[in-house]
């Protein structure tokens, strides 16, 4: 068990940092239906269409493997 955690940890981490150049890449987080706004010098992101998006290629990805 403590192999699979420390595999889900070091993916997680993976992603965390190579999902900002990504995103940038491929305009992930600009798709109509992400929402983005700046409230008192900070900006907050609500990625909608970009995660469901990302979740249609991923299911669609398992079920072909």
């Amino acid at each position: 068990m403590f192999r699979w955690l420390l595999a889900v940890f070091f993916a997680v981490f993976l992603i965390g940092i190579f999902m900002p150049a990504v995103a940038r890449k491929l305009n992930l987080g600009r798709l109509p239906g992400d929402f983005a706004f700046r409230l008192r010098g900070r900006v907050y992101q609500f990625p909608f269409a970009t995660t469901i998006v990302l979740s249609l290629l991923l299911t669609l990805l398992m079920r072909l493997l």
